[in-house]
């Protein structure tokens, strides 16, 4: 593995203005545990929010005993997860039902993911370094551009706002995994700052299985051996309140990363995933907030075949946002803004463009009118490439009897085509248009003392779908599809019981060409999932269970992967405040299944970890 940059790094984060998440207009709360920002990128409490969320904070984390994001978000509302071989492999993400490329992520207010394939290495974000993710299940390109038709995820590192609060973690488990933390934060003065390490070793499983016949393997290979993970990964961040008006933050994250797979081209890969950001903010007035934020993303990956150098992929993200939020009156916000974004390529693989600039500007309202809410946003987009593009979101809630909500939402989203479909040697078709979507959505919700329930059902239209077009041996915008489906989440507290369960239904249809009525691949019809946990005293016991139906692997439907469920335990001891010991067993009944042909998952694995952590 390349030498770890901590003092660049260091240096980086000291200097970068910030871009944390978007900070809330005048007058309304910013405890990120009593509000959402990704929704409507400003703050908004949970209750009046017209879009469906779920948030996971770091408590959350804690107790699920979670090993990485693929094991933290499976299951969920809305979401499917592909993963080939493991930890550290390739994980994708399809959120109701749209391409894995049609998730928006972010961490920390920057956009984040490789502009040659189009998907954010959720893989190589360690967990240790997150302090909350919020899921935003709908279109967003109203207001974040590009990527969001299914919706938008986004990661915040960790961060304390009082005080100061040491951490150290150690724990080990099967396939020889190691994994080892610390780090601190906390505020002095009108300041606060943090820094947090992650180290996780794992020999792995045989990622795929070539059963003899490496031509029908997945990975085109048979390599019947352990296929490893390694991963160092540094986040710093620090801020200052400058005086009641003017403030200023920034944080840095480095995780780098060897991963091992099968292949007959490609079997290791040493992997860099750099999130710099900052923020510059101004309250001049109770009514008017104005941030600056800016950052930059670097993917990389370096390739070999043994000790066999086989190319290298690195790309730059660079962005930046200047937004302004007016509070007209009370319940009524005007929200202004102008993004910019800049990707670049570097690579051994000579593209026929490696750089494009995408200019933006947007508006959204939002008013409350007694027991209803309003929003409503558009957003135009000028693309170096392909132009202008043009999208737009409205939705309306009512607040009736006795903690009941129902809401309407409409809106459209796009895509826009990767390096790889425009420029890739060969293959890249310059005349390419960004994917386009249409959804509605309608969604009823209760919230009570003690109990929580919300189910939503949405209807997506996907035009100018990119896939490959034999009539002229390179991609085209010749693809039409459909997705439906319902979702629904429940969390309640009964007997000192703590639930939380959610259940989706989805229909999903490939509406032109030769596969015309097929299901589109690697989306389970059914998904659930079921959290369960009780404390004892110092002695805390919980449970999650996750269902998938069957799907299939490709756009043919001709292989079939099989449904399937998992059942995890785990147990907690805490012998004071600050010194706890968790355990858990995963996949307890050693369930074999594959979310991607011929790429095996784990079986049954355990894992122990001690946690010191003594409150600030």
């Amino acid at each position: 593995m390349r030498r770890f940059k901590l003092l660049s790094l260091a240096i980086a984060g000291a200097l970068a203005l910030p871009a944390a998440a978007v900070a809330a207009p005048a007058g309304e709360a910013t405890d990120l545990d009593q509000v959402v920002v990704t929704a409507n990128r400003t703050a908004v409490s949970v209750n009046d929010l017209l879009t469906p969320v779920e948030v996971l904070d770091r408590a959350d984390i804690e107790r699920s005993q979670a090993r990485d994001l693929n094991d933290l978000l499976r299951g969920r509302a809305g979401i499917t997860i592909s993963n080939q071989g493991g930890a550290g492999k390739l994980t994708t993400l399809f959120l109701r039902g749209s391409e894995s490329d049609h998730v928006l992520v972010l961490v920390d207010g920057i956009r984040i993911g490789s502009p040659t394939s189009g998907l954010a290495s959720l893989q190589d974000l360690p967990l240790e370094l997150i302090d909350r993710v919020e899921i935003v299940r709908g279109p967003r390109s109203s207001l974040y551009g590009a990527d969001a038709i299914g919706g938008v995820i986004q990661v915040f590192t960790r961060r304390e706002r009082q005080g100061f609060a040491p951490r150290v973690h150690a724990g080990g488990g099967s396939n020889g995994t190691v994994e080892f933390g610390t780090g601190f934060g906390g505020r002095s003065g009108r300041g606060w700052f943090g820094a947090d390490y992650s180290f996780r070793k794992t020999q792995g499983i045989n990622a795929c299985r070539g059963a003899g016949f490496p031509v029908f393997a997945g990975c085109f290979t048979d390599e019947p051996d352990r296929d490893g993970y390694e991963s160092h990964a540094l986040s710093l961040r620090g801020g200052v309140e400058i005086n009641d008006q003017w403030s200023v933050e920034g944080q840095a994250l480095r995780a780098e990363g060897r991963n091992d797979y099968d292949g007959s081209f490609v079997n290791y890969s040493q992997t860099v995933q750099q999130v710099i950001g900052g923020k510059l903010d101004w309250r001049p007035s109770e009514r008017v907030h104005v941030q600056l934020t800016g950052g930059r993303n670097v993917d990389s990956s370096d390739n070999f075949l043994g000790a066999v150098p086989m190319g290298y992929f690195s790309t730059n993200r660079d962005s930046a946002t200047l937004q302004a939020d007016f509070t007209l009156a009370e319940g009524h916000l005007l929200s202004a803004g102008f993004d910019w974004l800049r990707d670049e390529v570097r690579s051994d693989t000579t593209y026929d463009e490696r750089s494009r600039d995408n200019k933006a500007g947007f508006v959204q309202y939002q008013g409350r009118f007694g027991n209803q809410s309003f929003e409503a946003s558009v957003r135009r987009d000028d693309n170096e490439q392909f132009g202008g593009h043009t999208t737009g979101g409205a939705a309306w809630g009512l607040n009736f009897a006795d903690n009941w909500r129902v809401t309407v939402g409409y809106g459209t989203a796009f895509k826009a085509p990767t390096f790889n479909e425009l420029y890739y040697p060969f293959f890249g078709n310059h005349n390419l248009k960004p994917e386009e979507s249409k959804t509605w959505e309608l969604g009823l919700a209760y919230r009570g003392e003690n109990f929580n329930a919300r189910i939503d059902g949405f209807d997506t239209r996907v035009d100018e779908l990119i896939t490959f077009d034999s009539a002229i041996n390179l991609p085209n915008n010749i693809e039409r599809a459909r997705m439906r489906g319902a979702e629904i989440g429940v969390d309640t507290t009964f007997a000192e019981w703590t639930l939380a369960a959610s259940a989706s239904w989805l229909d999903t249809e490939n509406r032109v060409g030769f596969y015309r009525g097929n299901d589109l691949p690697r989306r389970a019809k059914h998904s659930a999932r079921i959290d369960l946990d009780r404390a004892f005293g110092k002695f805390r016991v919980g449970a999650t269970a996750v269902g998938y139906g069957s799907r299939y692997d490709d756009v043919a439907n001709s292989g079939r992967l099989g449904g399937y469920g998992t059942f995890d335990l785990r147990a907690e001891y805490a012998f004071n405040d600050a010194l706890s010991l968790q355990a858990r067993v995963a996949n307890v009944f050693d369930r074999e299944y594959e979310t991607v042909s011929y790429y095996n998952q784990p079986g049954r694995e355990w894992f122990v970890t001690l946690r010191y952590a003594p409150k600030p």
